[in-house]
């Protein structure tokens, strides 16, 4: 395992950033124009009240079909799509079948996550609202205003109990944090859930084809892209028993995902007005919680040093 995980976490980590923030050099000037022709509304937050826990689904796509909605349930008719991501530690089986919403969002009309010495001069605090609405020429009454809004009063939420987390604005800041998490020597890699082949359907059955594969993580940070001006990621990490997993999935539609999943064993500090609460209809503390991640959200895991003393 050393040299196919010291391979995978050399190669997938450069790869991972350099797709990721291909753009972030280009001038301020030259993002700020791109973002004035950006359709913020694939940006804006699932509409739920904020609760002291991530969003677990943190942007809105209009552009899903309803002819794509098969559900194996009656509730989840009346329930946001991009809200089923949830599920149970007890549908962890072979042959499992679930509706599962899997944004495709284009990544040439994300913004960019820009470097540290332009994001650090540029106000991030929700007291300074008004300025940075005026910064970006955002109306007050726009969907960016409001996605700029939602988005800073999540980043200021106070953190549940055992929970840290902070809102990354650069890929400089968001390196130091998952280096604080795991320890400056520590080494790691990304995870993501990966797309094999192309489609439009963005919410329809999967089967589970192969038992999900558990990948040991003593410590996770997961990172949530949020809605803003330009490239922001809710990152946390929390104290107890997460297990991340890779599970292969085939879509009615022939469509094939490998999905990255995060089961949360312990769900007691939660709020009872979490989104998976409403979708799985349980209670915090009676059963894990699991939600698979889509494509432009990823886990940073620590590799054992083990792993790189052969080389």
């Amino acid at each position: 395992m050393g040299g196919t995980t010291m391979t995978s976490c050399f190669l997938l980590l450069p790869l991972l950033l350099l797709v990721m923030f291909g753009e972030a050099r280009q001038t301020f000037s030259e993002i700020e124009e791109k973002n004035k022709q950006i359709e913020l509304n694939d940006h804006i937050e699932a509409t739920f009240k904020p609760k002291p826990i991530i969003k677990m689904v943190t942007k809105m796509a209009n552009d899903h079909n309803s002819h794509d909605t098969h559900s194996s349930s009656s509730h989840m008719d009346h329930i946001n799509p991009l809200l089923i991501v949830f599920f149970t530690i007890n549908d962890l089986k072979q042959g499992k079948k679930l509706p599962i919403y899997f944004p495709k969002r284009d990544p040439s009309k994300s913004p960019p996550l820009l470097p540290k010495e332009q994001a650090d001069p540029i106000p991030f605090s929700l007291k300074k609202l008004p300025q940075i609405l005026s910064y970006f020429s955002y109306p007050s009454n726009s969907p960016q205003a409001q996605a700029v809004k939602e988005t800073l009063e999540q980043c200021e939420l106070k953190p549940i109990k055992g929970e840290t987390k902070f809102c990354a604005t650069s890929m400089e800041s968001m390196v130091n944090f998952v280096r604080t998490a795991f320890g400056p020597k520590t080494h790691y890699e990304v995870l993501t859930t990966s797309h094999l082949t192309k489609s439009n359907v963005h919410l329809q059955n999967y089967t589970f084809i192969e038992a999900p594969k558990e990948i040991a993580a003593p410590r996770l940070v997961a990172c949530h892209t949020m809605p803003y001006a330009y490239a922001v990621y809710y990152c946390h990490y929390q104290e107890g028993d997460n297990n991340v997993l890779k599970i292969q999935l085939e879509g009615e539609n022939g469509d094939r995902v490998e999905a990255l999943a995060i089961c949360h064993m312990d769900t007691s500090q939660w709020s009872p007005s979490h989104p998976s609460f409403q979708v799985l209809k349980i209670q915090p503390g009676t059963i894990p919680v699991c939600h698979f991640f889509p494509a432009d959200d990823f886990v940073w895991i620590p590799v054992p040093t083990s792993n790189f003393e052969l080389y």
